[in-house]
């Protein structure tokens, strides 16, 4: 299967690549790919083993010449988002990806590709299956569980690692080598509300929100987009005084900018004319403004069947009200990095069903204060509505070290190999240097990768000569990695 992108140099990578993405890895659901990634090690005869969490280590000598540097340790996260296209029919629990090569792309067929981050997993396994690369001792450390929480960074624990250098491997333009990331916070609002019949006589009506681009809700929070979950609430508050609502399903992981949302609502039928001359109007003012940023966004009102009770008038305009109030996308810009977005929040999903409300917020920073404050600000927007709030899953940022011996090694190679100047940068993503630096203070760390775009979407898709970049500047830094 796949034999076309088996094909594609550097073939190892992309046969590793493809072998990967036949297992299903959704965060928090690893356990296939644990077993996968240790057999793999074993049946090298490497030394390999996991964690108290789950993460998984392989170690392999340095080929021969290189046994005096030092330790390098090759870093990437197992599991990937799993997101797909409405209209796509597929079951990430039983099957693998299907791909596809686009020009100088390779996507996946309706759902999010894997190469965030399996690309950089692929190159670790085609280095430790390698015969004939130079090297110096090799320490692989697969994490798991990066996308909803990195609770595989978090877990790991002080001396287990003997790299003095990591190269982590999961950044997304080739032509950066990042030096610094934001933190994360997950900020979540649980509360209850009435149900009470709806009106006699009432219709049901089905109001979707769709065709939005997605996207990572750090490293494409500032690129305009438009999240489905704040579009359908400035619907719902120009409809909210002719409708009862019964149910909202918007967004889904707290990484991704929410492409889709729908509520189910009833209403009078002498109030549908009003309603579909609301949702026409302010639809398209909507459309005019995100006009550039989300071509294809589609708002659509249909009469459907609906029973049941509905929620109460003072708790259907209490939620409302509550998720305006929710900042959402940039919050600050960072005054020291030009461009770099310091602070931000995504709505990332709003769910009303039977009774119960749950609002999912991701808020990053590279300041950590300033993300306390942000996330103090939902928190208290959400109190005052009566809410209850909870921060959880709080991660560490990584706070930028230019005059780092890796970078300046990483930076000369990279311009003695493609003649031009890498672009050293922070990012606004959350990496797990942050935290693997908490554990490993005096370990010197960078971050690069080879080009990938539209990551925790159904868009992903990865440069194929940017790999090709990508895995020439690895093998040549390694080739200059310092002596132990």
């Amino acid at each position: 299967m796949h034999t076309d992108i088996r094909a594609l140099e550097p073939q190892a990578l992309w046969n590793h690549f493809c072998d990967l993405n036949a297992i299903p890895r959704a965060s928090k659901k690893e356990e296939r790919v644990i077993a996968f990634m240790v057999a793999f090690g074993e049946h090298l005869g490497l030394e390999t083993f996991t964690d108290s969490v789950d993460n998984v280590i392989i170690r392999k000598p340095a080929s021969p010449g290189m046994e005096d540097r030092a330790m390098v340790t090759l870093q990437s996260h197992l599991d990937m988002v799993h997101q797909k296209s409405a209209d796509t029919v597929f079951d990430f629990d039983t099957e693998g990806i299907r791909m596809r090569i686009d020009g100088d792309w390779v996507q996946a067929e309706g759902t999010t590709l894997g190469a965030d981050n399996g690309i950089g997993v692929a190159a670790i396994m085609a280095l430790l299956s390698s015969t004939d690369i130079a090297h110096p001792p090799l320490e692989a450390l697969f994490t798991i569980d990066e996308e909803t929480g990195m609770t595989g960074a978090l877990g790991l624990q002080g001396g287990i690692l003997k790299g003095q250098v990591l190269l982590n491997l999961d950044t997304e333009e080739d032509d950066e080598i990042d030096i610094g990331c934001a933190g994360g916070v997950d900020v979540t609002a649980t509360g209850s509300y009435d149900l009470v019949s709806p009106k006699a006589g009432s219709q049901g009506f089905l109001l979707s929100v769709k065709g939005l681009n997605g996207g990572h809700s750090g490293m494409d929070i500032d690129k305009g987009l438009g999240n489905a979950n704040k579009i359908m609430n400035r619907l719902l508050r120009a409809l909210s005084s002719d409708m009862q609502l019964q149910k909202i399903d918007g967004g889904g992981l707290r990484n991704a900018i929410p492409r889709e949302s729908k509520a189910w609502f009833l209403a009078l039928p002498e109030n549908q004319a009003q309603l579909n001359e609301a949702v026409s109007t302010l639809g398209g003012q909507i459309k005019k403004e995100l006009s550039v940023t989300e071509p294809n966004l589609e708002i659509r009102l249909e009469s459907v069947v609906l029973e049941g009770e509905v929620m109460g008038a003072s708790d259907q305009e209490r939620l409302i009200q509550v998720v305006s109030g929710l900042h959402n996308g940039v919050f600050a810009m960072s005054a020291q990095v030009a461009g770099l977005v310091e602070t931000s929040n995504n709505l990332a999903r709003v769910l009303v069903s039977d009774g119960a409300i749950q609002l999912a917020c991701l808020t990053r920073s590279s300041v950590e204060s300033a993300k306390a404050d942000l996330a103090s600000g939902l928190r208290a927007v959400c109190e005052l509505g009566g809410y209850t709030v909870s921060l959880s899953g709080a991660y560490p940022g990584w706070e930028p070290n230019p005059n780092s011996e890796v970078v300046k090694v990483l930076a000369g190679r990279y311009e003695a190999l493609f003649h031009e100047k890498p672009r050293v940068v922070a990012c606004h993503a959350g990496l797990e240097c942050g935290i693997l630096g908490t554990h490993y203070p005096d370990m010197d760390m960078v971050s690069f990768g080879p080009t990938i775009t539209g990551a925790h979407s159904p868009d992903e898709q990865v440069n194929i000569p940017s790999v090709q970049k990508f895995w020439r500047l690895l093998l040549d830094v390694l080739q200059h990695s310092p002596k132990a």
